[in-house]
């Protein structure tokens, strides 16, 4: 997978872009593809709320707080699986 963009240079490309004129040609001039401007159009857009969807530091939080509520339930699977286990031990046989 090729090396991301600076995030400086995809602000600029996009700000060029919305000025105005040929997607095709300000993709050639800074050396990207157009599905690559395009898909930059549209990220910029959902965060400037023109477009909806979900913004960047949304996403971060939710991949956050997805991986945490993994690992919360895999503790949760444990406590059970020690319970269960304490509870055949301790019982009278």
């Amino acid at each position: 997978m090729p090396k991301p963009y600076p995030a400086e240079f995809r602000r600029d490309v996009v700000a060029v872009a919305r000025r105005g004129g040929s997607i095709k040609q300000i993709a050639r001039d800074f050396g990207i593809t157009e599905s690559c401007l395009r898909n930059w159009l549209k990220n910029a857009d959902v965060e400037d709320g023109v477009r909806p969807g979900v913004v960047a530091e949304e996403s971060a939080q939710m991949r956050e707080l997805k991986k945490r509520n993994r690992q919360l339930e895999e503790e949760v699977e444990i406590l059970r699986r020690a319970a269960a286990y304490f509870a055949r031990s301790l019982s009278p046989k």
